[in-house]
């Protein structure tokens, strides 16, 4: 049985106006958010549009069980633009914590959709789950053994 996708991370929902969105979210309580710094720290990038990646805009809100995630894409084409323009605002990942994105993504057995390494082989990799699973699901790790 495969054992990386026990920790949930984050839920990342695309949506078209971040602004709009946040300012919902805080209108019910949900917050505070901070913007999530650009994405150019990786340094080896596995994905469809790297320019149209590096454009998106995320914020995050941690609260005490997992974080949320708001993602707006450019209008560049990528996954996520894809996603609002064919099944609208929504769910787009369910992110899930592991100690070594490589091992990670070795022990899956699944697809790549994308994924990313900065330099300390931290990242994160998109698996191509959703046409079978409803969602797509995505490892990260932030720090690896022994470092």
């Amino acid at each position: 049985m495969n054992q990386i996708f026990e920790k949930l991370h984050h839920i990342c929902l695309v949506v078209n106006d971040i602004d709009k969105t946040q300012s919902y979210y805080e209108s019910i309580g949900v917050g505070p958010w901070i913007a999530y710094p650009p994405l150019a720290e990786y340094e080896e990038l596995n994905v469809p549009n790297p320019v149209a990646f590096n454009k998106m805009q995320y914020r995050i809100c941690n609260l005490p069980n997992f974080q949320l995630q708001l993602c707006q894409p450019s209008e560049d084409p990528s996954p996520q633009r894809e996603f609002l323009k064919t099944k609208g605002e929504g769910v787009f990942h369910l992110g899930f914590e592991v100690a070594d994105a490589d091992a990670a993504q070795a022990a899956s057995g699944m697809p790549v959709k994308m994924s990313g390494r900065r330099s300390n082989r931290t990242g994160f990799t998109y698996y191509d789950t959703a046409e079978n699973g409803g969602v797509t699901l995505l490892t990260r790790s932030t720090n690896r053994p022994g470092t």
